[in-house]
């Protein structure tokens, strides 16, 4: 009964937020590199938040230094997507949000090397999390699976208050009604993709310390492929990878192949839990084995990602 009545409110919320960017015209504009025509509402997302709010207070305010941590990137993200704010106000927010998160994982008291890597890869994958919201459907569908193999495991493990993991859910749900059509109602925003990465990265961090297992940054394994592979090929033809661009693989497939979008977030979708799932299986293995799936995977992504990319580039661009 619970999870049936934050559906309903989370639901209600998203309406009213769709009122007020209307009254304030919280829109986004197609501009030369966006792959939508229509002028459509932006900030969506904040549905994530939302429903991590909701949790907070359900749960008697759990991982209150996380929760810090996120609400901090989604003021500064939402007033990114409303006002356009400086990179440096938006790094140092980030930078501060990110301390935040690592201190509720108690990072702090591991070695020096876990605190830098720990923020490598957090400030990493957000930045690349939000990249990758380029089309309808993309960010629910990659996200319901990453959740949805995070609830499993947490199923078993017990590393994370479920809760969390299901009532983030339940936003996705509700925003990916709106999001994955055609004409989609609203985008994610910002605030969207960001507050969403921050949260299933809290997840996979408590995981990933809880099991000392690493394997499970295999969960990301289909956005980290087309991310850094997207970041190389830019640094190779002297481009700047801090500006707006339409060169993910998803971005050549919808655009330049004219693949249906909502197939391709689906795609990206199911091949993330797929992975994720058989990477669950697998950590029952030993550690050699596993080590042999995490190589022959990332290189199996990054051998089908360059094929379809380098096909793509030669049949429908440079023609």
């Amino acid at each position: 009964m619970i999870y049936l009545i934050v559906f309903v409110t989370l639901f209600i919320l998203e309406l009213v937020y769709f009122k007020i960017a209307d009254r304030y015209n919280i829109i986004d504009k197609p501009n030369e590199r966006s792959s939508h025509t229509q002028i459509t509402l932006r900030g969506g997302g904040i549905i994530f938040y939302l429903a991590a709010l909701i949790y907070f207070i359900w749960s008697g305010f759990q991982y209150p230094w996380f929760f810090l941590g996120l609400t901090m990137m989604a003021i500064v993200s939402f007033a990114d997507d409303v006002l356009t704010l400086s990179n440096k106000l938006r790094l140092l927010i980030h930078f501060s949000s990110v301390l935040l998160m690592a201190y509720e994982l108690q990072i702090f008291s591991l070695p020096w090397y876990y605190l830098i890597g720990s923020f490598i890869i957090i400030v990493g994958v957000i930045n690349a999390y939000n990249f990758m919201d380029g089309i309808n459907g993309i960010t629910a569908c990659y996200s319901l699976a990453v959740g949805g193999l995070l609830a499993i495991v947490n199923n078993q493990l017990k590393f994370i208050d479920q809760d969390l993991l299901l009532f983030t859910l339940l936003g996705v749900v509700v925003f990916a009604f709106f999001n994955f059509r055609n004409k989609a109602k609203s985008f994610a925003g910002d605030v969207g993709s960001v507050a969403i990465a921050f949260i299933l990265l809290f997840a996979i961090g408590k995981l990933i310390l809880e099991t000392g297992n690493f394997i499970y940054i295999l969960f990301l394994a289909v956005y980290g492929i087309d991310a850094v592979w997207t970041i190389v090929r830019r640094l190779y033809l002297k481009e700047n990878i801090f500006k707006a661009h339409r060169s993910h693989l998803y971005q050549f497939l919808g655009n330049e192949a004219d693949m249906n979008k909502l197939l391709i977030s689906f795609l990206y979708g199911v091949l993330q839990f797929l992975i994720g799932y058989i990477t669950i299986i697998i950590t029952k293995e030993n550690f050699q084995f596993q080590m042999l799936f995490a190589i022959t995977t990332l290189t199996v992504l990054s051998a089908l990602y360059l094929g379809f990319k380098t096909y793509i580039i030669n049949r429908y661009v440079k023609s």
